[in-house]
């Protein structure tokens, strides 16, 4: 079996990869700075002799290399980025430090190590706003409206550049949005924190219209997994439900129903939540699908099951 370096594993999905990785039978090293990953997040990891932490800045070559050390790494999964897109918003610095510069120092100590695979966690953000049209891993022009999508997209150009000139092979999973346990973050984690606070009233931002893809994290690593093993030299795939999406409102009644059925729930204005918001877009996986993967859950079952998930997880914590 292969030993993989999962980068940002500490985060939320980075946590379910390393999970599916060692039921596989793999070595996992999770190299993160914890600066949004947990310690608590790893803590199911750590019984599992295959399994090891080491801290570090993934957007530090140096201090990277440090901490892969005498590890003879096979694939490496780069999940490392911002996770906070407003905040990359309000400063620019957050995303071009956590979102780009950890793919280009990740390529740099591939470089040095000749380490030959490498997956990147990539995101539907760097297409933009395409309104109604359904957007496939070939439309055009590329137009992210958030800095957390032109770091990605940067980011996917740098490694499109390092496989021709010395990468074995890359794959790029482009995710929609990830939901399920370890939540950090996200609309299900904001309004239960909401409703927490104020349980008899759930404020949402804009009108609620903003309509999206939603898929678990369970399926989202079986796809991730699903590419690995396709074998390609170079991949580009949407990762997603076959369903055109759920609305924000839509999320926050099933969130208040679930957690406090009395609350009020008052919207604001307009149909983005913040500055650099998709408000609605539909998303093809028809490549995904042709390559035998297929969701187990569409994106309403997908947010039942987070909801309840999420839940828990907050009344635990």
């Amino acid at each position: 079996m292969s030993l993989h370096l999962i980068a940002g594993g500490a985060g939320f999905v980075g946590v379910n990869l390393a999970a599916a990785l060692l039921e596989l039978g793999h070595e996992v090293v999770v190299v993160d700075d914890l600066s949004r990953g947990t310690l608590s997040a790893m803590a199911p990891l750590r019984a599992h002799a295959g399994f090891s932490f080491r801290e570090a800045d993934c957007s530090d070559p140096e201090a990277l290399d440090q901490a892969v050390g005498e590890l003879e790494v096979d694939e490496i999964w780069h999940l490392a980025a911002n996770s906070d897109i407003p905040a990359g918003v309000a400063d620019y610095r957050v995303d071009l430090r956590q979102t780009f510069l950890t793919t280009a120092s990740i390529l740099d100590v591939m470089k040095r190590r000749s380490i030959p695979v490498l997956h990147f966690a990539s995101s539907s953000a760097i297409y933009g706003d395409h309104g109604d049209d359904l957007i496939h891993e070939n439309i055009g022009p590329l137009q992210p409206i958030s800095n957390y999508g032109a770091m990605k997209l940067a980011s996917e150009a740098q490694i499109r550049a390092a496989h021709e000139a010395y990468l074995g092979k890359a794959s790029i999973c482009r995710f929609p949005n990830v939901i399920g346990t370890p939540a950090t973050h996200g609309v299900i984690l904001d309004f239960v924190g909401k409703l927490k606070r104020t349980p008899e009233r759930l404020e949402v931002l804009g009108d609620g219209s903003q309509q999206k893809a939603y898929l678990h994290v369970d399926d989202l690593v079986r796809a991730m997994l699903h590419i690995r093993d396709l074998g390609e030299r170079f991949a580009v795939f949407n990762v997603g439900p076959i369903d055109d999406g759920i609305t924000v409102r839509e999320i926050a009644e099933r969130v208040r129903d679930r957690q406090c059925p009395a609350a009020d729930i008052h919207f604001g204005e307009g149909n983005r939540g913040w500055v650099g918001d998709v408000p609605r877009f539909r998303y093809s996986v028809e490549r995904l699908l042709g390559t035998g993967w297929s969701p187990s859950m569409g994106s309403r079952e997908a947010v039942q099951r987070a909801v309840d998930e999420i839940i828990a997880q907050e009344v635990r914590g």
